[in-house]
């Protein structure tokens, strides 16, 4: 590793772990994950005891290439963006995910100061991180931190992450063209639900994986 590079990655941990230090005071189960794999082997090991395991359709989460090993050790996976669902299917799943043994999601972005801010289109993945599910594992790379206010939170998620997503998933949205956001009141809208987690849900066991990565969007 060369020095700049050394040097860039331990600003970014020293980042990352002010936001596990801050999630532990708000109750969370948080952990830092230097690479990726440490990710992957924190989820598969607490999967070792999971039936069902929800999806909430994070690239994060896809990014670590964990879906495919679980589903080879039998684990029953609930994903609703499986190509080919018609929407009756999609949402039976989505609301399945809302009692999985383990649901698994990303964060659109986490403040340094311990909070979890996401914004939803339906608010299947809001909705499954903070009741239902027995133990919900939440991964957010280093490119998701905010050294900022909540505000500053939910306009990282506005500009950086629903214009790729709306574009991903062929949304006819204004950021979906121009990469900016409008406020739109475009019937294909993404930005409906907004979350923010200041504390962890009383009987929800939520585990902050905070990585050392670019991680998703």
């Amino acid at each position: 590793m060369e020095m700049t590079e050394e040097l860039v990655s331990w600003s970014h941990e020293q980042k990352c772990r002010k936001a596990v230090e801050a999630l532990i005071r708000h109750d969370f189960t948080a952990q830092y994950c230097p690479t990726a794999q440490d990710a992957f082997d924190y989820i598969v090991n607490e999967a070792s005891q999971a039936v069902t395991i929800g999806f909430g359709g994070s690239m994060t989460v896809a990014g670590l290439d964990v879906e495919a090993h679980l589903r080879e050790q039998g684990k029953q996976i609930l994903n609703h963006g499986v190509p080919g669902l018609s929407l009756e299917q999609r949402l039976e799943i989505m609301r399945r995910q809302l009692t999985s043994d383990l649901f698994l999601a990303g964060c659109n972005a986490l403040t340094l100061s311990g909070e979890l801010v996401n914004i939803d289109a339906t608010g299947n993945r809001a909705a499954a991180m903070f009741f239902g599910p027995r133990k919900v594992i939440v991964v957010a790379g280093r490119n998701k931190l905010v050294d900022g206010t909540l505000q500053e939170a939910i306009l990282r998620v506005k500009n950086w992450a629903t214009p790729p997503n709306a574009r991903r998933l062929k949304f006819n949205t204004p950021c979906a063209t121009t990469g900016f956001c409008s406020n739109c009141n475009s019937p294909e809208r993404l930005c409906r639900v907004t979350t923010i987690l200041e504390r962890k849900p009383r009987f929800t066991d939520v585990r902050v994986l905070v990585v050392n990565a670019e991680l998703g969007f």
